[in-house]
């Protein structure tokens, strides 16, 4: 039974969100995508993803900017 990853690149990160290869990782570098370094791999947590997706939803729905 394969599980869920708890981790992908950045690169998947910005297809997850139809991002460019760039923009994602320019989102990374201005800490719009919550990211952890191991070694030399930049990682996107993927709790961390999701809690920034839930939370920019609740900002929206509340009309907070």
């Amino acid at each position: 039974m394969e599980s869920e990853k708890l981790v992908m690149t950045v690169v998947e990160a910005g297809r997850a969100l139809d991002l460019s290869r760039n923009a994602a990782y320019g989102a990374a570098r201005r800490g719009d995508i919550p990211t952890i370094r191991i070694g030399k791999r930049l990682l996107v947590p993927r709790a961390a993803l999701e809690r920034m997706l839930v939370s920019a939803e609740t900002k929206v729905a509340s009309g907070a900017r």
